[in-house]
């Protein structure tokens, strides 16, 4: 490859030569014809001269001799006058003849230079022949080196596969053989104790001499079976030894208790109780394992169905991206065959199908990774089915056995449970999805009559509403509206009857919450269940729930405590709402809210249906059972508080809470005024995002927490993160909270009691529910094919979510949860983000990079596949970039080099830079809302206010004694999140007013 290199480089050389003589001669030649032409114009027009001269000096002469004053002297001196400039013309003509003869000379010449001219056309004409042939060597040579790549590419991925393959089957063999020496160990220790216990006691120490002939025929009975299994099984295993030896001691107990009174019989049975509880404990650690195992089984097979129609939607968009190409290949067809000339309409043609084929292979690429999961789960899939559950049943005695059945139909009638109730939940919806059709139907109809009473006068706009009529198909009636109606009422009105009936005035709630329009509902195929009913039906619902009482569960709905956790379990405070003052009052302080209440309410029976502890049912929260619904709230959240092993005891007793500050002694000098500090969180605080009404902070102690800014006080509490929560965003047009941790993306329903209904990846990757729900310690490594997640974004409409996740951003759309494209372009890792909406409606993304560049992405509607930048700004900061803030047309950056820059979007340059803006990293940029400033924070806690046009500082005050992490703002608060563990809340009202 390097000789084709050199020897292509070489040829372009010599043909760059050769043509320029060629151009050096042809340049020539043209000069030399123009000099030809000059000359004989030149020698043509000096005869003529000549010619004239002599003509004029014989007819002077002739009109002289005429003349009456002619006088020789007179002649003479006319004559030499004209003599003098004949002679002058002579030489000029005879300079130009010789001139001619020379240029004659040089014609001769001519045809010289006219062969080394075809010579070297020859040459040149030779020379691109071979360029184009080394060319077509080197294409080839590359194609040989891509397809040996490729192969070799092949070969190491499959060795990694067989790897992975030989490394899954020694963790099984490993695991086999832990269990099998668990098991071996506890048989040991059951043989030695049942050898010990083996030791008969003399008769008179006993004082059995009537129960010998008993002991006999069991020690007979214990040979016997002993001699009749040893033809089967040729050998004595340890576990047929401890069975016949618990025959043999349950015997034993049983006469001797019937036919012995006082302290021997209560001696012999202390071993029989010993034994219950041992096997009663390896029977729950059996059905534990098999728990975990069916629940890895069960995700294992969710996920290969998740696959396999994200593969199928692939597919199908392949097939129509590859027909739209098709249909534009065409088009270019037809159009080089009608116009070749129209280069425009061809440029746009190709371009588009450049973008096509870009789409078809991102699909191409993403249906090949979905077919190698698919195919590794499927390897692997045997292996996970008959590893762990055939050692355990394999090892189960009869009592286990029975244990386990009994778990095992338990669990059975619970999920037969769940599974009516979302049958029942499923037909609700689809009553009220025709419903909606009919009353969208009817406003159809009814748009369309009042379009054709205007439509009378218009015939354009007649024909336009009878075209449209055709197509969607409007041919429903009256009584079909009628129809749905009346059977939507119907199921509606049964669903309700089955609650009861009880006045509402047990559960008054002063200011009672309610759902705010920002809470909408998102598409049921997307994110699951939303709530049962609407809010005036949960209120009805609440109300019935305050005289039901059930006796298989002790304790009463009207306490406090629990009052105030049905309110936050079916209803959050939203946008303009307060929490009740009445549930306020009860707690007098946080100690109320620990977890107390078992020792002052009645046991509840252990066999009422429940699942075994380790794996409480997780039930819909809007399902008919309304203590079921508690208790697995409860249960879940113990499992919350135990998943988290920083401090999660110190968070449940002590929840957060915003309190007032005073005025302090800068007060009146600084820019902002400290107002509340929120206290709660364990470790340094990371990220914040906030609304008028609700505060949301991700901290390093692996939780994030949401607090009602109207009452000062901590909502919820969303944990069991891998690790820190380094961004927080609050969707308020959904109602969906996305928490960023490791490499992934949870998503909180906190309409439903706060659950993780999704999980995304930085792959791409979407696991239904929480899939960090089982991790109890802190994960530092990310899994295999996944990166750390530094940064989330929404665009302003909280349609698209963009993730910064390594060298990449990723794209998702949040109508379907599903990965679209992907902005690619920095060198380095994205460390922030910032999205804002340009005045066509296209997301314009900025994102800042520890490559010291900062990057502009215009997404367009409808954009999948790889991005590239529209820009990037010049020049770069001198180290990488730790926050943006943009407003209209002006981007602020700050970076790792204690610098913050302003640029201009729309002229794309830098306007005005300070270097030293901090005396330590710029961690956070925010605009205060209404005036024109923006807002820094560094490492040292430091805030300063900047003034947005001129870019002069305005002033700083010392925010924290610790890093600040992060700062948002609302309309009336400023919020800035450090790892001194607190948010504080600030107030700008000294700062001048103004206008952006």
């Amino acid at each position: 490859a390097v000789n084709f290199q050199a020897d292509l480089a070489d040829l372009t050389c010599e043909i760059e030569i050769k043509q320029k003589l060629i151009d050096e001669l042809e340049n020539s030649q043209r000069r030399l014809q123009t000099l030809k032409h000059q000359y004989e114009e030149k020698l043509i027009l000096l005869q003529n001269k000549i010619r004239d001269t002599q003509l004029e000096r014989d007819r002077v002469l002739q009109n002289l001799s005429t003349m009456e004053c002619y006088t020789e002297e007179k002649a003479n001196k006319i004559k030499a006058d004209y003599e003098k400039r004949l002679k002058e013309m002579n030489r000029d003509l005879q300079k130009l003849q010789a001139a001619q003869k020379e240029h004659a000379r040089l014609l001769k010449n001519q045809s010289r230079y006219e062969r080394e001219l075809r010579k070297l056309q020859a040459e040149v004409a030779e020379m691109k022949k071979a360029k184009v042939a080394l060319m077509k060597q080197m294409r080839e040579e590359q194609q040989r080196r891509r397809l040996a790549e490729t192969k070799r590419n092949r070969e190491i991925a499959q060795l990694k596969k067989e790897q992975r393959r030989q490394e899954f089957q020694i963790r099984a063999l490993e695991s086999q053989k832990r269990q099998q020496e668990i098991v071996l160990r506890r048989k040991t220790q059951e043989v030695s104790a049942l050898r010990r216990l083996a030791k008969p006691m003399s008769d008179r120490v006993a004082g059995r001499t009537g129960q010998k002939p008993a002991m006999l025929d069991s020690g007979a009975e214990v040979s016997a079976s002993t001699t009749s299994s040893e033809p089967e099984s040729g050998a004595r295993s340890v576990s047929s030894i401890v069975r016949q030896w618990n025959r043999k001691i349950n015997n034993f107990l049983g006469d001797s208790s019937s036919s012995i009174n006082g302290a021997r019989p209560a001696r012999k049975k202390f071993p029989k109780k010993g034994t219950s509880q041992s096997f009663s404990k390896a029977a729950r650690l059996k059905w534990q394992s098999l728990e975990r195992r069916i629940f890895d089984i069960v995700m294992q097979r969710m996920t290969i169905v998740n696959l396999e129609a994200d593969m199928e939607r692939l597919i199908k968009k392949r097939e129509e991206l590859s027909l739209l190409q098709e249909a534009l290949l065409g088009k270019r067809a037809k159009l080089q065959a009608e116009s070749p000339m129209e280069q425009k309409g061809l440029q746009e043609l190709n371009e588009e199908i450049e973008v096509l084929g870009a789409n078809i292979d991102y699909i191409n690429d993403s249906i090949s990774d979905c077919q190698a999961t698919i195919m590794q789960i499927e390897e692997t899939k045997e292996e996970l089915d008959s590893t762990d559950t055939s050692v355990v049943i394999s090892s189960c005695s009869l009592a286990e056995a029975r244990l386990l059945l009994d778990n095992f139909l338990k669990a059975s009638i619970d999920k037969g449970l769940q599974v009516a109730q979302k049958e029942a939940q499923i037909r609700l919806l689809e009553g009220r999805l025709r419903q909606t059709d009919v009353a969208n139907s009817s406003q159809n109809h009814a748009l369309l009559d009042a379009l054709r009473e205007k439509a009378e006068s218009h015939p354009e706009l007649q024909a336009l509403i009878h075209n449209v009529q055709q197509e969607n198909g409007y041919t429903s009636t009256d009584e079909e509206v009628s129809e749905f109606s009346l059977a939507s009422d119907g199921s509606i009105s049964q669903s309700f009857t089955m609650k009861g009936s009880a006045s509402q005035d047990d559960f008054k709630f002063k200011g009672e919450p309610k759902l705010s329009g920002q809470m909408k509902a998102v598409s049921a195929e997307c994110l699951g269940p939303t709530l049962d009913v609407s809010t005036k039906n949960i209120t009805k619902s609440l109300a019935s729930l305050m005289e039901i009482k059930e006796d298989g569960i002790g304790f009463s709905i009207r306490d406090p405590y629990y009052k105030e956790k049905v309110s936050r379990t079916i209803s959050l405070p939203t946008r303009g709402s307060t929490f009740p003052r009445q549930s306020r009052g009860s707690d007098t302080s946080p100690l109320t809210r620990r977890k107390s209440y078992d020792r002052g309410q009645p046991a509840r029976p252990t066999d009422i249906g429940f699942t075994p502890p380790s794996s409480p049912p997780t039930r819909p929260r809007n399902d008919r059972n309304v203590f079921s619904r508690l208790t697995s709230t409860q249960s879940q959240g113990s499992a919350l508080d135990k998943s988290d092993d920083s401090d999660s005891s110190v968070s449940e007793v002590l929840r957060g809470i915003i309190n007032p500050v005073g005025g302090t002694k800068n007060a009146r000098t600084a820019p902002l005024q400290c107002v509340s500090v929120a206290e709660g969180h364990t470790k340094p605080v990371l990220c914040l995002d906030a609304t008028d009404e609700l505060l949301f902070t991700g901290s390093k102690d692996r939780s994030c927490k949401m607090w009602n800014l109207v009452t000062g006080q901590e909502i919820a509490s969303l944990k069991g993160h891998p690790n820190n929560v380094v961004s927080i965003k609050y969707c308020s047009h959904t109602g969906l909270v996305f928490t960023v941790s490791t490499s992934y993306i949870k998503v909180w329903d906190i309409r439903d009691s706060a659950r993780c209904i999704r999980t995304l990846t930085s792959s791409g990757q979407v696991i239904s529910g929480d899939a960090c729900a089982g991790t109890t310690t802190r994960t530092v490594t990310s899994v295999q094919g996944e990166h750390q997640i530094n940064q989330i974004a929404l665009n302003p409409t909280g349609t698209t979510l963009y993730a910064a996740a390594g060298n990449s951003v990723r794209v998702w759309e949040l109508s379907r949860l599903q990965p679209v494209g992907k902005l690619s372009g920095h060198i380095g890792p994205v460390m922030c983000l910032t999205v804002n909406q340009t005045a066509s409606n296209h997301d314009l993304v900025v994102t800042g990079s520890k490559d010291h560049y900062v990057k502009v992405f215009e997404i367009t509607e409808g954009t999948v596949g790889n991005i590239g930048p529209t820009h990037n700004f010049e020049p770069p900061h001198y180290d990488g970039i730790e926050c943006l803030a943009i407003q209209g047309d002006v981007l602020f950056s700050g970076s790792r080099d204690n610098g913050i820059k302003k640029w201009d979007l729309e002229q794309q340059e830098l306007i005005q830079q300070i270097p030293n803006a901090h005396k330590d990293w710029v961690c956070a940029l925010a605009f205060i809302p209404g005036r024109p400033m923006v807002l820094s924070a560094c490492r040292g806690g430091v805030i300063k206010v900047w003034n947005v046009d001129n870019f002069t500082p305005v002033g700083e005050i010392k925010g924290h004694e610790s890093p600040i992490n992060a700062i948002c703002t609302n309309s009336k608060h400023i919020f800035t999140a450090s790892s001194d563990l607190t948010v504080k809340l600030w107030s700008g009202r000294r700062l001048p007013a103004g206008s952006n």
